[in-house]
């Protein structure tokens, strides 16, 4: 994303582009409605069914698309069928396409970017858009920062009209056409807020040549920490789109992001997590995952942690780094060993276990012929020697 924002987090769900195009439309905005195939035989039909030249793209949970092969043109159904055939199984970014939108081409004059994230800086909603539609706003953000403009919706009063039409404005937007921008820029704020979206945007919005304005390509992703107000939403979710890994993480309760590095790391609260990762990298290593196993420290919650982490083939050795607040030392060793005797973990452990009753905690744990160490710095730093074999 653009400045503060971070874009996909554990705490997020995508939608697809279908159904982020449904659930704008909901709010007013206009969308380039398609029909979902799973098949080249369906991708046909819906071809023949919506008539004319038609666009297919696959339906993946990754970016860059376009540029992969993944969204193409056809004139008719025969040759749907075929690019379908093409881009079913195709994987893009490690995701592979299980099914396509067949959508209406669409001839238009110009593209536009229009989107509403939350930057953390403010601590506002952010309202954004480019007269550059059409390519990923990152690149524009990093080549052209000046193409973008930006206007902050009020905590209280929300995203206000003068605020929309001063976003057109300053897109160069003709007059007879701002209020037409401003209208489906205010329902975009809405659809965010009222979906507990993290973010929300509409790349290309295009002016066709009947100059009226188009959603052509649609995004959603929802704060997952909100879907308890939208159970509707919430069975969206997609599990073939979701990283085993990760998908496991959530039923059992641990906040999980798989990274690429070979420490993996094991720890309760998120900042001791970050810190943790931060110490990692200081010593020289690369964490090999962002795991928050929570408050609980219970067998069965250590146990699926375990599992999580040693599942990943990258990773060489484990550091588990528990502060013992509210939670006690030695029910996490306990924890610690059962779920030891549940899991056959092959690489090293390094332990580090600080806090209310700590020392009957590390008391078991050096028992059981482990070294627990005092501070997170040499956990650290043994960790990553480890994993580097050394």
């Amino acid at each position: 994303m653009i400045g503060a924002v971070v874009e996909s987090e554990g705490g997020a769900m995508d939608l697809h582009e279908y159904q982020a195009a449904e659930l704008f439309a909901r709010y007013g905005i206009p969308v380039n409605r398609g029909i979902v195939a799973r098949t080249p035989e369906e991708a046909s039909a819906a071809a023949e069914q919506l008539g004319g030249r038609v666009v297919v793209k696959a339906q993946v949970h990754a970016g860059g698309r376009g540029k992969a092969g993944g969204i193409r043109l056809a004139d008719d159904p025969v040759q749907a069928e075929a690019v379908a055939r093409q881009i079913l199984g195709m994987e893009i970014r490690g995701r592979i396409v299980r099914k396509v939108l067949v959508a209406p081409a669409v001839a238009f004059e110009r593209e536009y970017y229009l989107g509403a994230v939350l930057d953390r800086d403010s601590r506002r909603i952010v309202v954004m858009a480019s007269s550059a539609g059409g390519v990923d706003i990152e690149e524009v953000a990093r080549e052209r920062p000046t193409a973008i403009v930006r206007e902050q919706a009020d905590p209280f009063l929300g995203f206000l009209d003068f605020q929309a039409r001063r976003l057109a404005f300053r897109l160069g937007i003709e007059p007879d056409l701002v209020r037409g921008f401003a209208t489906i820029a205010r329902q975009l704020y809405r659809a965010f807020v009222d979906n507990d979206a993290s973010l929300a945007e509409i790349n290309p919005l295009v002016l066709t040549q009947d100059r009226s304005w188009l959603a052509l390509d649609t995004k959603v992703v929802l704060d997952d920490n909100g879907l308890f107000r939208h159970p509707d939403l919430a069975e969206l979710r997609d599990p073939e789109e979701e990283d085993p890994l990760e998908r496991e993480a959530r039923l059992a309760g641990i906040s999980f992001v798989r990274l690429n590095g070979t420490v993996g790391c094991i720890v309760n609260g998120a900042g001791l997590s970050m810190a943790t990762m931060d110490a990692i990298k200081l010593y020289g290593g690369e964490p090999a995952n962002f795991l928050d196993i929570g408050g609980g420290a219970s067998a069965q919650r250590v146990a699926a942690a375990l599992r999580i982490v040693v599942a990943d083939p990258n990773v060489r050795a484990i550091l588990v780094n528990i502060f013992g607040g509210i939670t006690r030392g030695d029910v996490v060793a306990q924890g610690i060993l059962e779920a030891l005797r549940q899991v056959e973990v092959r690489v090293p452990m390094v332990i580090r276990l600080v806090g209310t009753r700590q020392e009957e905690g590390r008391r078991l744990l050096e028992e059981a012929g482990f070294t627990v160490v005092d501070t997170m710095e040499e956990a650290a730093q043994r960790a990553v020697a480890l994993a580097q074999g050394q």
